[in-house]
């Protein structure tokens, strides 16, 4: 499959999930208390961590390898099935210690039921590498828009019988298992093998500099909740937990879905970084028009979109939003870069900026805190922007390019997106004396701001337009 082709199953996959993801967020938000958002957030923060360390890199490097055995294949499997039962043990026995850190008993249980969610998970990563390896993005769509519709349709099932926070872990587990069985039938793979000690030592160049990307990027990113959930309790990190969704949306959604197609494409480039580059800048262009708009768009009308969406139950989301969105569209930019250096083989770069990011942001994350939750956020938003700069650089400096033209790709988009932001606010300080209400005037500056962006885009980015409706054009 091209790489269009590709990334336009990915992003029909990761616009379902988006679709999936904000109705849970809407629904389960006027469903669930702040309280019972900051619990799970809690939990999320260690099983993140499990699931960092399931993989070891193992599954990107057979994405990478150009010739790819079966004894590999099988290594892979059996080291992430035991990595995934080994420490699903690990998460049950050290669950009365993780409450106890966040001073929060309700944790343990929720922790101990959240354990089977690992060696699910874990049984079903090969399977995906392998039809990631294949560009097999349309059964993968499929499998992921499925597991994840089932899981919130049983998390909503659950909330309305009053099961609270279990809604979040019953939707986990049944996300988890659906989808490794899914994709166990779709790519038909089978570990017939016996793993090999010869093929996990040759893997170890180029997955260990990667899980200790992972691992030190885990810190940074999670060290947010647990400095908010130790020292600010449950309601403030529920609160937060909820901006950072928001914040995450064009990340998890937009980038990811450019990345995944992406990275098996400069895979098979990787000898040549001049054809990289313009496949890269491209890529990043696309992702500028998509995140920027959004990003300044919530900005603009955090307050009657929190109000309106989620209910008058989250006053604090607004102020940190304040400062998650622009750091959204950074993160958008700069989570790309990984794809770059993993397909060049520079893992031991991405963890050296990985240690970087994460002194920088764990150090933010202590002093913002002082300042309560929107200083914590604050704080989140001058560390990104202070990483992104030699991340930006390295990446481009691996691609045999300049940044320069890192910044022409994403000019026109962030000058656009600004030009309707301000708009925006201009219309809202226009309807303010009118007390129009939160939902008319929320409708009227989407539509007001979808069509001054569409304009502005249509003037001044004919290129990329044309890029995008390729993109969007149904594959032959």
């Amino acid at each position: 499959m091209s790489t269009i082709g590709s990334a336009r199953w990915v992003a029909l996959s990761q616009g379902g999930r988006v679709a999936i993801q904000l109705a849970g967020l809407v629904i389960l938000a006027r469903l669930l208390p702040a309280t019972d958002y900051g619990l799970m957030a809690m939990a999320t923060v260690v099983t993140n961590f499990a699931l960092l360390l399931r993989d070891l890199g193992t599954a990107a490097a057979i994405i990478q390898k150009t010739e790819l055995r079966e004894e590999t294949k099988a290594t892979v499997f059996w080291l992430n099935v035991m990595m995934g039962v080994l420490l699903s043990l690990a998460l049950f026995v050290s669950a009365p210690l993780i409450a106890r850190y966040f001073a929060a008993a309700e944790l343990v249980p929720v922790l101990s039921m959240l354990c089977l969610a690992l060696p699910l998970a874990s049984s079903g990563a090969v399977h995906q590498a392998l039809l990631e390896r294949q560009s097999a993005f349309r059964g993968l769509t499929c499998i992921e828009i499925g597991s994840s519709l089932a899981g919130l349709l049983a998390a909503i099932v659950a909330a309305l019988s009053g099961a609270g926070v279990y809604s979040f872990v019953i939707q986990s587990i049944l996300t988890a298992g659906l989808s490794s069985v899914l994709l166990w039938i779709v790519s038909g793979w089978r570990p017939w093998t016996l793993p090999s000690w010869r093929e996990l030592h040759g893997l170890i160049g180029f997955s260990g500099n990667l899980t200790l990307f992972n691992f030190i990027n885990y810190f940074s990113r999670n060290a947010d909740g647990m400095i908010i959930g130790r020292y600010l309790g449950a309601a403030a990190l529920g609160s937060y937990s909820l901006a950072y969704k928001l914040m995450l949306f064009p990340v998890q959604n937009v980038t990811l879905a450019a990345s995944r197609a992406l990275y098996p494409a400069l895979s098979r480039q990787q000898n040549a970084p001049e054809v990289m580059a313009r496949l890269y800048l491209r890529t990043v262009s696309l992702i500028a028009l998509v995140t920027a708009p959004l990003m300044v768009g919530l900005l603009v009308v955090r307050e009657p979109f929190v109000r309106v969406v989620f209910g008058p139950g989250w006053p604090m989301v607004p102020e940190i939003l304040a400062w998650l969105a622009p750091t959204g569209f950074i993160q958008s930019i700069v989570s790309s870069t990984g794809t770059v250096f993993m397909a060049r083989g520079r893992t031991h770069v991405m963890a050296g900026l990985g240690t970087f990011n994460a002194i920088v942001t764990v150090t933010a994350f202590a002093l913002g805190a002082k300042f309560g939750v929107v200083g914590v956020a604050a704080f989140y938003f001058a560390a990104n922007v202070l990483h992104a700069i030699p991340c930006l650089f390295f990446a481009m400096r691996a691609l045999e390019s300049s940044p320069k033209l890192l910044l022409k790709a994403i000019a026109v988009p962030v000058a656009s997106a600004l030009l309707m932001g301000l708009g925006v606010a201009v219309l809202r300080e226009f309807l303010a004396p009118l007390h129009v209400a939160d939902s008319t005037g929320l409708a009227m500056s989407v539509v007001a701001g979808v069509l001054m962006y569409g304009f502005l885009v249509v003037m001044v980015f004919r290129l990329d337009l044309a890029d995008l409706r390729m993109f969007m054009a149904p594959a032959h």
